[in-house]
């Protein structure tokens, strides 16, 4: 019997590549283990799976009965909606501990670092595994994502010295410049539908009994946004509604500026306005060096929610 091994739900390259990274080390190891994803690929881990001859995950959204290792997340929410019929064998993450719970004992390695493929460099080292050229490469390319090219307050000397180890791996020179190209993918939004844009990087959570969406959108220059602000407005008040959320929130990274402009639909936005020390100015307002959701965002609002 196979196992399974997946991110969250809208993967992003972490989850994405973190579940092609474990299943390769978990199969040296012995185990019949089989890369999976919950949702479509986004233009950046394309990029990312071209460029070093990866297979892109199948895709698998019902786990009852499988044996299944979690990447990326540890949150309910996140998790396939039968997930509690799962056995779960490990977490590998570096998010705070979420609301899933095991009845067995499980492996888990959680570390507050960048990202969770910096994590599963570290098991490699413990069992003394040799990562593969290609996977290095992948790798490498998680962790430059999820760091912002290391401009992420998330982001540790551990991920800076794995990244400079998995590059010796996969031959690359130049890393960061390697990083710039795939953010500059990952900036591509013409053509793309406001649906798409909202979840492109999006997760839900629940807050004080409330449930919010929150996405993020990282580009090399927001103003690709001037003229779809709009758009996404219209859309995040549709998700709203179709989720049944108190708020949904969308930050537009540019991680050139190294700040967001933070998108508002609430019922209450001075919840936010509170979180933020702000003012709100037709649902929005710019958030100077915020880069991280789960470091600069999350730990201010969930307080708000919890009085």
């Amino acid at each position: 019997m196979s196992t399974y091994i997946f991110g969250h739900t809208n993967p992003d390259s972490d989850s994405i590549i973190g579940a092609i990274s474990l299943a390769y080390l978990k199969n040296q190891l012995g185990e019949d283990c089989i890369a999976t994803r919950q949702g479509d690929i986004s233009a950046e881990t394309e990029f990312i799976l071209n460029k070093f001859n990866g297979t892109t995950p199948e895709l698998k959204t019902s786990y009852a009965g499988e044996n299944v290792y979690l990447v990326d997340f540890s949150d309910l929410g996140q998790a396939p909606k039968d997930i509690k019929e799962a056995t779960i064998l490990g977490i590998y993450d570096h998010h705070k501990l979420g609301d899933l719970t095991t009845s067995t004992p499980l492996e888990c390695w959680i570390r507050p670092i960048g990202c969770s493929n910096t994590v599963i460099k570290e098991a490699y080292d413990y069992y003394n595994v040799e990562i593969p050229k290609d996977i290095a490469g992948m790798m490498l390319c998680a962790i430059l994502s999820d760091t912002v090219i290391f401009k992420s307050p998330t982001c540790t000397k551990i991920d800076t010295k794995v990244v400079k180890e998995l590059a010796k791996i996969a031959e690359i020179e130049d890393y960061k410049a390697l990083g710039m190209e795939m953010f500059i993918v990952k900036s591509a939004v013409d053509g793309a539908t406001a649906r798409e844009l909202t979840t492109r990087d999006y997760k839900e959570f629940t807050m004080g009994g409330e449930k919010l969406g929150i996405g993020q959108l990282e580009v090399v220059d927001l103003s690709v946004f001037d003229d779809k602000k709009e758009m996404l407005f219209e859309d995040m008040k549709k998700l709203k509604d179709e989720s049944g959320l108190h708020s949904v929130l969308i930050l537009l990274t540019d991680i050139m500026k190294e700040g967001s402009q933070l998108l508002v639909v609430s019922d209450d936005e001075s919840k936010f306005e509170n979180a933020f020390e702000c003012k709100l100015e037709d649902s929005q307002t710019w958030l100077d060096g915020v880069l991280s959701r789960k470091k600069q965002v999350i730990p201010f609002i969930q307080p708000q929610f919890e009085k």
